[in-house]
This record gives structure tokens, C-alpha cells and sequence, in this order.
């Protein structure tokens, strides 16, 4: 066997678990949604806006975790595991601190969080107590990722969707014994909702924590978390910082469009929380797409194969259009029943209609942008979709969703058009960059060159 040639990979297998466990959290969302709708649609707003503060968070986390994903991926695509667990076990510690800072400021300072985006009242309130309790608990969360992440990029993808299948079962569970006090148990309303959520993070974590010893080449020892490596944590701070940053620019333009729709009223705030949970399933093949692929581009990179990496993109691009096209079709054909299972407000089904039929525009520019963002991550090329984000979603998207909304009326669907806009401005440029291969001289890990051949010595004159 040839020690030095990398684990190979497929797509499909790598990606329907992670589309499977994608598919199941969405589903245990919108469950989420359903059962939380039934204390009144104030507490949907109030939890929506509660849990665009708590993405943000647990994108901050996702500096850590993805950025050691990558560098994980590499490791070992360059045949170098023990490298590889090192980083693991450096990951998670990191992971943990940031984890229990962000813990301690949602506590502290969650409230004023929300009373900055003009939150009032009754929603105010159920945004309190649900920031305060999943907030608080984010920690737990926090090293969720960076061994989810970790396990997945060692092609584990089943493991991981079990385990989260688990803790999504877990959590409907605790739903309906906390918000509606079944067996003798009081009725919590959001506040259940909340500490069931924390109760089913802390059990996938022990799972998680199980399940990295069981498939790790090689264990992540006790001093691997205690010993913080320079040379690991840069390596992963590279990719991570900028990986995140992207992402975080992206949550705080989506939470200035929240503060646009609080605007137009509580049933616009309701509309968008139906709406976005529906549209979350038309890119979600799209999401275990570009995650099945960046994980076999971090190994090729890793293994010096840079053109079955450049090769393998457009073909996931390809197949992730087609099938984001066809869910769309079926959404936005369906669209009127799908709202009318969140709510009996004619109102809020009028609104969300509309807005799902726009998503046919916004959604393949972003099914584009996954895939080869995330590639471009797993290359090493974090900095450019950082850069490329600042312009189109900051300078961009935020006037023009502004001038959509207010100056020309158009309410919820100027902000779908503005987003839109901007995935597909991103999805050429990104287009272009992998298209350049400008990503090829972005590789993390330095492989040590090849000794010379040992030569015997000449044999001495006579």
C-alpha cells in the first residue's frame, strides 16, 4: 500500500449524509418554528430576531472551525495525521475559550443587542428570554463545530448526520414537553423551546467528543488541547479569520435588512421568518454540495492534485444548480399551502408568496457563490471572497435593498431583489477567480522536500 497516496474521496457519498443531516436540522427548524407559532406569531418574530444574533455568534465560532477544518484537510491529504490531530486538539480548546466569552456577553448584553434593532414589546420580550437562555449556553455549541467539522473533513459524513439526527429528535422532544407542559411539566412557551435546545447540544457534544476518538488515524492527546501550538493556531487563524469575516458581514447586512422590515411591521417580521424558513430548503443541496466538495479540495490541494481540484468545482457547480432549479420549481409551485402551514394570516401568506417566487433570482446566484466560495476557502484563497463581500454586500446590496424598500415601496421583496443582487454580482466574480487558478499559490501546508538518495562511498585508492 502506498502510505503517501491520499484518501480518496466521492461526492455522493461524502454529500448525502451531510444533505440528509442538513435536511433533518432544517426540518427540526421549521418544526421549531411550527410549535412556537402556536404561542402566537410575536414569539416566532421575537425567536427570529433573537437567533439572527446568536448566527452571528456562532459565525464568530466558526473562525476556529472551519479554519481548522481546512488545515485539517490538508494534513491529511498530504499524508501528515499526526499533524492533523495535533490541530484538532488545538481547535478545540480555542473553540472553547471564544465559546465562553460569547456566552457571557450574550448574557450581559443581549437585550441591548435586540433594543438595537428597534425590537419592541411583546417580541422584545420573548427575544429576551430566548438570547438569554440559548445565548448563554453557547459555549456548548461552539465545540459542536469544531469537532463536526473535524470529524467531516476525515470523510466521516454518516457519523455526523446520526449524531445530529439524534440531537434534532431531542430537541422536537423537549419542545413538546417544555412549551406546551405535557407530563406534568409546566408550560414554558419560548423559554422551553430555549432550554430544550441547550439540553439537545449538550448531549450531541459528549456523542461528538465519543465519536472523535473512535475514528481518529491518531488520538488527539490531553496535551494536544493544553499545548497551543503558534505554527497550528496561525495556520488555522489564516483561513478562519477571513472565512468568518465574510460570513459575519454577510449576517450583519441580513440583520440591517431586519432592522428595514421592523419598519414595515410585525407581520412583514413574521413573514420573513415563515418565508426564510421555507427558501432554506431550496439550497440546501447546494450547502452538502459545497461542503462534500471543499473537503475533497482541501485533500487535493493538500496531495498536490491541483487540477482534479480545479476539475471537480465546475462539476459541483454544475449539478448543484440543476438541482437547486428543480426544489425551487417545487417550492415556488407550492408556495401558497407552504405558508399557510405557519400561519392562517392572509396578510402573511400574500407577503411570503410573493417573496418565494422571487427566490427563483437569489437562490441560484447563491447555490454559485456556495460551491466556490467554500473551495476557495479549502484551497487556502480565504481573503479574496472577503474582499469581493465588503463591495457587493456592504456598498451594494444595503443602498440599493434601502431604495428598493422605502423609496420605490416595495416593502419584503425589495430586500429578496437586493439580496439577490448581490449573490449573483459575487457568484461571477467568484466564477472568475477559480476560473484565473490564482488559488493554486494558497496552500497552507509546506511539504518537505525529498531527501537526496544515499549513495554508498567510494572505495579507497590502493
Amino acid at each position: 500500500m502506498d502510505t503517501n497516496k491520499p484518501k480518496e474521496f466521492n461526492l455522493l457519498k461524502l454529500t448525502w449524509p451531510i444533505f440528509l443531516e442538513l435536511f433533518l436540522f432544517m426540518l427540526m427548524g421549521s418544526v421549531d418554528t411550527f410549535m412556537i407559532s402556536s404561542v402566537s406569531d410575536d414569539a416566532v418574530s421575537g425567536v427570529g430576531a433573537a437567533n439572527q444574533i446568536i448566527a452571528i455568534a456562532i459565525l464568530a465560532l466558526s473562525v476556529i472551525g472551519n479554519g481548522a477544518a481546512i488545515v485539517v484537510s490538508q494534513y491529511l491529504g498530504s499524508r501528515q495525521p499526526k499533524e492533523a490531530a495535533r490541530v484538532t486538539g488545538n481547535a478545540v480548546s480555542l473553540n472553547l475559550g471564544v465559546g465562553i466569552i460569547l456566552s457571557v456577553a450574550m448574557l450581559l448584553f443581549g437585550g441591548s443587542l435586540l433594543n438595537v434593532l428597534n425590537i419592541k414589546g411583546d417580541i422584545l420580550e420573548y427575544a429576551k428570554a430566548y438570547i438569554h437562555i440559548v445565548g448563554g449556553g453557547i459555549f456548548l455549541q461552539a465545540l459542536i463545530n469544531a469537532l463536526a467539522a473535524t470529524i467531516r473533513t476525515h470523510g466521516f459524513t454518516k457519523q455526523t448526520m446520526a449524531v445530529s439526527l439524534l440531537m434534532n429528535v431531542i430537541h422536537v422532544g423537549g419542545n413538546y414537553l417544555l412549551i406546551f407542559g405535557h407530563f406534568g411539566l409546566p408550560a414554558l412557551g419560548v423559554e422551553g423551546a430555549a432550554i430544550s435546545t441547550v439540553i439537545s447540544r449538550f448531549i450531541a457534544l459528549i456523542l461528538f467528543f465519543l465519536l472523535l476518538y473512535r475514528i481518529m488515524e491518531i488520538r488527539v492527546k490531553w496535551h494536544y488541547y493544553i499545548h497551543l501550538s503558534r505554527k497550528y493556531v496561525l495556520q488555522i487563524l489564516k483561513i478562519g479569520i477571513p472565512s468568518a469575516f465574510e460570513s459575519v458581514i454577510y449576517q450583519c447586512c441580513q440583520l440591517i435588512f431586519t432592522l428595514y422590515i421592523t419598519y414595515l411591521g410585525a407581520e412583514a417580521m413574521a413573514t420573513r421568518q415563515y418565508a426564510v424558513n421555507i427558501s432554506n430548503y431550496i439550497f440546501l443541496f447546494s450547502v452538502a454540495v459545497a461542503m462534500g466538495t471543499s473537503i475533497i479540495v482541501g485533500h487535493l490541494v493538500g496531495a498536490r492534485r491541483p487540477q482534479e481540484a480545479y476539475s471537480r468545482v465546475f462539476t459541483s457547480v454544475k449539478w448543484a444548480l440543476l438541482v437547486t432549479i428543480l426544489m425551487d420549481g417545487v417550492v415556488i409551485l407550492f408556495r401558497v399551502p407552504l405558508m399557510s402551514l405557519f400561519t392562517d394570516n392572509e396578510l402573511i401568506i400574500a407577503m411570503g408568496a410573493q417573496v418565494i417566487l422571487l427566490s427563483f433570482f437569489l437562490e441560484t446566484g447563491r447555490t454559485c457563490n456556495l460551491v466556490i466560495i467554500n473551495s476557495l476557502r479549502a484551497s487556502g484563497d480565504a481573503k479574496f471572497p472577503v474582499y469581493m463581500g465588503l463591495i457587493s454586500m456592504v456598498c451594494m446590496s444595503l443602498p440599493l435593498g434601502y431604495y428598493l424598500v422605502f423609496t420605490l415601496d416595495l416593502g419584503l421583496a425589495g430586500v429578496w431583489l437586493a439580496t439577490a443582487f448581490d449573490e449573483w454580482v459575487r457568484a461571477v466574480i467568484m466564477y472568475f477567480r477559480w476560473k484565473s487558478r490564482a488559488w493554486e499559490k494558497h496552500g497552507l501546508i509546506q511539504h518537505e522536500p525529498a531527501e537526496p538518495p544515499v549513495t554508498a562511498p567510494a572505495a579507497p585508492a590502493h
